[in-house]
């Protein structure tokens, strides 16, 4: 005699026992992956917001140079007003250049890791439940 839960025989329609058995063992591994997801996807976007933060700091050390630039700028040209402060006027411009293209590089990777949840985790959670619950997509 078979047991309520064990599979129907081949041709028939699986009973509730047996779709609730199958259930309680697959939604485990289901919530596993899900979290393996999300922890892949949170420590990716980690990532991209440390390179953002690191290029950041590149940008500000650029424009500090290039205001320490400037100001021997102004002493060279207070002193001599000659072609040497025009050299270093265009040594700070190409700073400060250089400094907003690395703030412009550093805003998009920081764009990039937000928000920082887990969306593909999420949304796969989301597909899960309404599955489970008989909606279909």
């Amino acid at each position: 005699m078979s047991h309520p839960t064990d599979q129907p025989p081949t041709g028939t329609e699986p009973t509730l026992g047996a779709l609730a058995h199958q259930l309680t063992q697959q939604v485990p591994t289901l919530i596993r992956s899900e979290l393996r997801l999300a922890q892949a996807e949170m420590a990716e976007k980690g990532k991209r917001a440390g390179i953002g933060l690191g290029m950041f700091s590149g940008a500000g050390l650029l424009a500090f140079f290039g205001l320490a630039v400037l100001v021997s700028t102004a002493v060279l040209a207070l002193a001599e007003a000659v072609d040497a402060w025009l050299a270093a006027l265009i040594v700070a411009v190409v700073l400060l250049l250089a400094a907003a293209v690395v703030g412009a590089i550093a805003k998009k990777q920081v764009s990039a890791a937000t928000p920082p949840q887990p969306e593909h985790a999420i949304e796969g959670v989301r597909r899960d439940i309404a599955t489970l619950k008989g909606d279909h997509p």
